[in-house]
Order: C-alpha cells, then structure tokens, then sequence
C-alpha cells in the first residue's frame, strides 16, 4: 500500500535555498485535501511562499509541527486514502525518516549536480540552470531587463515535473558574459536559438518575463516552428509605454537604498524588496562590463523613452498559441498594454500585484501555466 502514500516534502523554492520552516499548515490532520490546494506555508530567508498539495486524499500525519525548520527534501507530512490503514502510514514515516538520514551525504552531491554551469554558446558564455526530465516539451525562462535566473527561483523547480526546464542569465546579465552586441531583442531571441542549438533542442515552450516576454515574442517570429507555446508575463513589445523612471534609475543606482527604492516599483507588495535581494542586485551592477551593457539594451530597446518593438502581429497571426500573465498593479509596463488582442490569446490579470506574478503570487501563475503547457505540449 504503500504506492498509495504521498510524502509531502519540505520543497525547494529557490537555488539557494538548503531549508525552509513550516510557517503555518492550513489543513489540519485528517481533512481532505484536493491536488493543487495551498496546504503550508512554508518561509525561507528570502519569502514565504505556499505549497500545493501534489496529491488528493487525507491529510493522514502533519510530520512537521508550525515553527520547525527542516532540510530540503525532508518529510513535512503524509497525504493518503482513508483506507491506508494506520500502521502503514507509521511504517511509511519510519522508513522514510530512515534513508533520509542515511542518503543526506550523497544528497549533497546530488544537490552540486544541478546548480547553474557556464556554457559557451558562439561568442558568448551563458550561465544556465537546466533541471528536471521528462518525455514533455521542454520550456525555455527568459527573465527581463536587469534580472537573472534567479528571477525564476519559485517557479523553475515547480515546473520542472516530468519536462526539462531551463532557466539562463541573458548576456549582459547575472553570470552570464557582459557583451550585448546591438542591445536589441533580436539579438537575445539569436542568442537564445543558439542556446537551443546548443542543447539539441528543436522547439520549445518558452515562458518571457518582460523584456524577457519581448524576447519570446521575437524568437515566435523569426523562429515560430521552434517554439511550441509562448507564456507571457508583462510582456515588451505589445505597447509604447514603459516606465523610464525605473529603467533610468535601475541603470544609475550605484547604493543600496537608492537601488532598494528603485526596485520596489516591480512589486505592490513593497516589503518583498529587501536589503539582501538588493544587494544581491547591486553586485552584479557592479562587475565590469554590466553598466554598460544595461545602457546599451536600454538604448536599443527604450529609443525616445518608449518601447521600440511592435511585437503584437506575432500574437494576432495566430502562429504562437500564447497566454497572458500580467498584474494589475504592474507600474513598469501597464496591464492595459494587453487590450485588444484577439481573444484566442487567454489573458490573466492578478489584482494587487504588480509586474512580477512569478514572485508575488507564484503558486497561481506556476498552476496557471503548467495547464497551459500540457494543452500544448507536442
């Protein structure tokens, strides 16, 4: 009977993330819990985020109490049918508990296995994230202006289930070589096809954030037979405006608190921007080469202080099937940008968030688009 216990584990939301504490359970002991049902809250240095059943059933043992801090991978809880009987759900834990204990030596290696590598793609050395497997269309993350992999922290490993998931610092970015070329969306949608070719892989879903969206869109037109579906969140190139007040002053920023003011227009929930998320940022503002690289993008992207790409016959053709994520607050691109597309194309717009969904409400876009994503998958 055991195929029929779900161990519920303590989950790994982002890449440097080793342990989390279970903030507060929203289903007590014994109830029903259906798969996709927010079931714990679970806090780490950086946020606290709620996790989703992975299974329906019982509630049958809440293995972690409120307020415990446990390893990645740890048991936190079982979930299994009312006819499991009891004494195989304490032989589950116990065997459990068992070989975690044991196996945490080579977890660890396991765990060095799978943090972001540099690879050479043409002239450029790209730092990539790849996870998970799977006979699934692979996605591609591309993350927006000024951002990195880490963008994705609660969302690539959520997604990553029975499908690859790759998630890389465009040039210019994060760990990624600081040469840009021309700056232009073209540019990266070139370089991320030659990541593909890099990889062997022929088409892909690929999920843009922002400038990161304009990137996707790009690629969907020069390339649409190697992208498989296209999820956007507060994408570039669907409209004129952008917020130049952020874009100017993410460039000039050179101290925390004058960085710190500057990001928090990417979120509505003002609090998620803190002092080590900023100095994380400002790091990488400060290696050589990275200035200038954001100058040169934001020259070529933002010509005049507007959007300098129409991207949105690439959705009206239908080529692409595509989906919208965008939050209602979002004050670098407006969620008006969206209006008027044809009605194939599902729009999601989230109230009280701003223009970073995959942060501030990541359990919604990750179920959101791992639906779409299997409607379109080969």
């Amino acid at each position: 009977m055991a195929s029929e216990i779900t161990p519920i584990t303590m989950p790994k939301f982002g890449l440097a993330m080793t342990e989390g504490k279970v903030a507060g359970w929203m289903i007590a002991p014994g109830k029903p819990v259906k798969a996709g049902d927010e079931l714990v809250d679970i806090e780490t240095s950086k946020i606290t985020n709620s996790f989703e059943s992975p299974a329906s059933g019982i509630l049958r043992r809440q293995v972690a109490p409120n307020g415990e801090t446990l390893p990645v991978g740890a048991l936190i809880a079982v979930v299994a049918d009312a006819s499991v009987p009891d004494t195989e759900i304490d032989a589950f834990i116990t065997r459990f508990q068992s070989e975690f204990a044991a196996n945490n030596t080579s977890d660890e290696g396991a765990e060095a296995a799978v943090e972001p590598t540099l690879v050479t793609v043409g002239t450029h050395t790209l730092r990539v994230h790849d996870l998970g497997t799977g006979d699934a269309t692979p996605l591609v993350l591309i993350h927006g202006f000024g951002g990195d992999l880490k963008n994705w922290m609660l969302n690539h490993a959520a997604l990553a289930h029975g499908r690859r998931v790759i998630a890389f610092d465009l040039p210019g970015h994060g760990g990624s070589s600081k040469d840009v070329g021309p700056g232009t969306l073209e540019f990266f949608a070139d370089v991320t096809a030659q990541m593909l070719d890099h990889f062997n892989l022929s088409r892909v879903h690929v999920m843009g954030h922002s400038l990161g969206g304009g990137i996707a869109l790009t690629l969907a037109r020069i390339a649409p037979g190697r992208v498989a579906s296209l999820s956007l969140i507060a994408p570039a190139g669907l409209g004129a405006q952008v917020n130049m007040t952020f874009i100017n002053g993410f460039i000039e920023a050179d101290r925390t608190r004058a960085l710190q003011d500057v990001l928090k227009f990417l979120v509505h929930d003002k609090s998620l921007i803190g002092r080590r998320m900023t100095d994380d940022v400002l790091r990488y503002k400060r290696l050589d080469g990275a200035q200038a690289a954001l100058q040169a993008v934001a020259a070529a992207c933002f010509p005049g202080g507007k959007q300098g790409d129409d991207l949105r016959p690439v959705l009206t053709g239908g080529q692409v099937p595509a989906t919208l994520l965008w939050g209602e607050e979002d004050e670098i691109l407006p969620v008006t940008e969206a209006d008027g597309l044809p009605e194939a194309i599902t729009r999601h717009v989230f109230s009280g968030i701003g223009h970073m969904p995959q942060l501030e409400c990541a359990s919604d876009v990750n179920g959101i688009v791992e639906t779409f994503l299997k409607q379109h998958d080969h």
